[in-house]
């Protein structure tokens, strides 16, 4: 089991200048929804700043992070973007979208 922060230093070891947002989806440990905003992505596809991320966390999946919810953005996108994430396991049928709660400071 490893937290948020930890998540969080593994994706900025990708891109290192980015603003990284972590949420533990089941407060497991195991299954993050990620958020890498950068201006380093503009221009780029979504796959390849995906792959660009995968490609520090590809050591630690299944093993100790089971799912990733990564959404690869510039700020521009970040501004305009909903508040959801994917969850591969949050029960019922079919894809499993639900708001994101964040901690308000």
């Amino acid at each position: 089991m490893v937290d948020a922060a930890w998540v969080e230093a593994e994706v900025l070891k990708a891109v290192p200048e980015a603003v990284v947002e972590v949420i533990d989806l089941h407060g497991s440990g195991d299954h993050f929804h990620v958020r890498v905003i950068s201006e380093s992505f503009e221009g780029v596809r979504p796959l390849q700043r995906q792959k660009q991320v995968l490609a520090v966390m590809k050591a630690h999946i299944p093993h100790p992070v089971h799912a990733l919810d990564l959404k690869c953005m510039t700020p521009a996108q970040a501004a305009t973007a909903g508040d959801t994430a994917f969850d591969p396991h949050g029960g019922g049928q079919g894809v499993h979208i639900r708001r994101i709660q964040r901690n308000k400071e």
